[in-house]
């Protein structure tokens, strides 16, 4: 029964081109996650403005992540996905999270740090509260699990931290939430900087594969991938730019790593770009056809964002009604 399923929350960002790595760590693995979760899925727009934006590009970007769900088979009958800002609880828990957040929580962030180096000209408030906006958009959906990579444990760790505190004060206001780690979870990294992890947000376009790239240009930048120069196709700390590649044929295919290594011993270089290649453009070639046909649907996509912003709130705003009563604020009707 579906009040049975436990919850999951996950969020992404709209704030740049969607790459095979942002697919295949996160997006590919939402659509497989409702046949056994209770699933709520952000397109988290109110993070993305941590970093200037230019208002008409965020609002396609908005509509271009809802639409790339959608196609990657994830169902908005039976699951949530909406836009984080349609919501306004987030914001209002947000500065409730605020009041029982440590600064020297925040000053531990890495990310606050690698990003602040990034944008020296916009060290914004933020870009350092950022962590407690991801901690209220989990606990407002009593979620049990969370889809979180290397790059983000430390955000959810704080976020337990927030809970497990105000549940210590209040007493249970909060499911204090797991990560999920994926069975099969793929850490893609940058093609051309394979210490680094594929980012949308790499100035290099070398770097990354992005979902919507056509055949030619998925190629041309498999082909352009930094490999070594020993010849060898094996899995090792020593060669990021092969390990990289064979884990990307790998998740594709649903093998492990070391059956894609196994798969082509023997062959050269080329024979193994051209192998991954292959397996890329066959991927995402229904994903984009998918995509293209949903994104010109601007009702349909409409529909969804109002249908899942009302699905969403009316559970967000009983979990800040919650809230809101135990730190002592005077009731109102929602």
């Amino acid at each position: 029964m579906e009040n049975t399923k436990k919850t999951i929350y996950s969020g992404i960002q709209p704030s740049g081109i969607l790459t095979l790595g942002n697919y295949l760590g996160a997006v590919k693995n939402w659509a497989l996650l409702q046949e056994e979760y209770n699933c709520y899925y952000g397109v988290v727009d109110m993070h993305a403005i941590t970093v200037r934006q230019n208002p008409t590009e965020l609002r396609k970007r908005c509509a271009d992540t809802m639409a790339l769900i959608l196609a990657a088979g994830v169902d908005p009958e039976r699951h949530t996905v909406y836009y984080q800002s349609q919501v306004g609880a987030h914001a209002e828990l947000m500065w409730i999270l605020n009041c029982f957040t440590y600064m020297g929580e925040l000053n531990r962030m890495t990310q606050f740090k690698e990003k602040s180096s990034r944008h020296a000209d916009n060290i914004n408030s933020g870009l350092f509260t950022y962590p407690v906006l991801m901690a209220a958009d989990i606990l407002l959906y009593n979620a049990d699990l969370v889809p979180v990579g290397s790059d983000q444990r430390q955000h959810l760790e704080l976020t337990r931290d927030i809970a497990i505190r105000m549940n210590g004060i209040f007493g249970d206001i909060f499911t204090v939430p797991e990560a999920y780690i994926a069975k099969a979870g793929a850490r893609i990294m940058s093609l051309q900087s394979p210490e680094k992890k594929m980012s949308k947000s790499d100035e290099n376009v070398n770097g990354f594969i992005a979902l919507l790239d056509d055949e030619k240009t998925i190629r041309a930048k498999i082909r352009r991938a930094v490999t070594d120069s020993d010849g060898e196709i094996r899995l090792a700390p020593e060669k990021p730019g092969i390990t990289n590649l064979l884990s990307i044929y790998a998740a594709i295919k649903k093998i492990t790593p070391e059956e894609a290594e196994k798969e082509f011993a023997g062959m050269n270089y080329g024979q193994l770009k051209e192998g991954v290649s292959d397996a890329i453009v066959d991927e995402l070639k229904p994903l984009q056809e998918r995509y293209y046909e949903i994104r010109k649907d601007k009702e349909l996509l409409n529909r969804v964002a109002a249908e899942g912003a009302e699905k969403a709130a009316s559970v967000a705003y009983r979990t800040l009604g919650k809230v809101q009563r135990k730190v002592g604020f005077a009731p109102r009707k929602l």
